[in-house]
């Protein structure tokens, strides 16, 4: 099997080192950097499962890890991904679908690539409609609450669009009118008091790539028609020069607020919002889409880990359920602040709940509540192993029940009652 994959990623253009057996990828993960690693459960000296924590124990900064294991390995297989791993594959797999789920991990370069956005319905939605928008220049309004993740939705179309290509990101609501104009447009030397050279614009930065404009809402009438004139000449002057540049950029606007209402109240340009409008994405709430909490919440702790080189604590069952069940009025911004100041209070592998929420967890009182409770979640980690097991075998629901050791049937059936389909999965 090594052989083949070896054969497979050079094919591919993928740089790699194949390591025989464990002991041998332990010195080299020791003493060099990789985007990712690629393990199977049973090594010639020492089990994967066994590697990985004992590269959790030396504290190691480490790639994403993704697991090949066999039907009887399943078991070990979701408790790596309990620790920290990102995935893991059953045999025998598809090699196109593994270069596939490594193309979303690790982006050319050797860097890593933009996760999906999220498991929900409404987020697949947002993420077909990116993969269409990416062959066009069409401008893009990002619309849904603060903290929603808007500039992450516009990083992601811009990746689709021309990840090589510049992405400059300013929020409008945060400048004064006379530095919102000087932002966007630059200015000349000797223009104002303190203009001492001349400096682009961030529509000149951007050009040739993505402008992302966040809180279009709260830009002044006199700075929209500047914007307007700018968007349909394709052109800037700066502040003080005389000259006219010409600018080729793709335009994302964003808000929190309710546009329609403010250019019925007359405080936003109609011609502006229907020229910034081409395509609106609505971003829900995290509130709306509780299932992509918890893949969020590990993303969010494997980031916050790796900008202070550690190893990305887990989470306890009492806290992926608080964190299911918590409304997140601030949304992703808030959840990432809940998670930070966890991992600063966190002396473990593990975060709980009363870290989390700096309270202890709350108590159950009729024995009936706690059944239904613990219904809920061994429900809600059995749709979640289902559709992993389902993944890994493309959705092949004969080759996924073999794998999972239960008949065909019995699988349809618990898929109908977990409501697991995967169109919206």
């Amino acid at each position: 099997m090594g052989e083949s994959l070896a054969d497979r990623f050079g094919l591919e253009g993928m740089e790699h080192d194949w390591h025989r057996n464990g002991s041998d990828a332990l010195a080299a993960l020791r003493s060099r950097h990789y985007a990712l690693v690629i393990s199977d459960i049973r090594l010639p000296d020492i089990t994967g499962d066994a590697l990985f924590r004992q590269l959790l124990g030396e504290q190691l900064r480490l790639p994403p890890f993704i697991f090949i294991t066999g039907q009887g390995d399943i078991d070990s297989a979701v408790g790596l991904l309990k620790q920290g791993a990102q995935d893991y594959i059953t045999k025998p797999f598809d090699l196109d679908a593994l270069i596939d789920k490594i193309q979303g991990i690790v982006a050319p370069g050797g860097e890593l690539g933009p996760r999906e956005l999220g498991l929900s319905p409404a987020m697949q939605q947002i993420e077909a409609m990116l993969e269409r928008l990416g062959s066009s220049t069409a401008s893009v309004l990002v619309t849904g609450e603060s903290g929603v993740g808007k500039e992450r939705i516009a990083q992601a179309l811009h990746q689709r669009t021309d990840p090589s290509s510049p992405f400059i990101a300013v929020n409008c609501g945060a400048l004064t009118e006379s530095l919102l104009e000087a932002e966007l447009f630059g200015y000349e030397k000797g223009a104002f008091t303190g203009a001492a050279r001349t400096k682009k614009g961030v529509f000149e930065q951007a050009d040739g790539g993505t402008l992302f404009l966040d809180e279009i809402g709260d830009m002044p009438l006199s700075m929209q028609v500047k914007l307007l004139r700018t968007l349909e000449e394709r052109s800037i002057v700066r502040v003080g020069g005389e000259t006219s540049i010409p600018v080729s950029i793709r335009l994302i606007c964003a808000t929190h607020q309710i546009l329609q209402e403010h250019v019925a109240s007359g405080s936003f340009r109609e011609d502006l919002y229907y020229r910034i409008n081409v395509v609106e994405l609505r971003i829900p709430p995290l509130r709306e889409r509780p299932e992509d909490i918890l893949p969020l919440a590990r993303s969010l702790l494997a980031e916050i880990a790796s900008a202070r080189s550690r190893i990305a604590p887990g989470l306890t069952p009492a806290a992926e359920h608080a964190l299911m069940h918590y409304p997140w009025p601030g949304n992703i911004r808030e959840l990432k602040n809940a998670l930070e100041r966890a991992s600063l209070m966190s002396d473990g592998r593990f975060i709980s709940h009363d870290i989390l929420f700096d309270r202890p967890a709350p108590k159950l009182g009729a024995q009936q509540d706690v059944a239904s409770s613990l219904r809920d979640y061994l429900s809600e980690c059995e749709r979640d192993f289902i559709v992993r097991a389902l993944d890994a075998c493309q959705w092949q629901i004969q080759s996924c029940a073999d794998s999972l050791g239960i008949s065909r049937k019995n699988l349809w059936e618990k898929m109908r009652k977990l409501g697991i389909d995967r169109e919206v999965v």
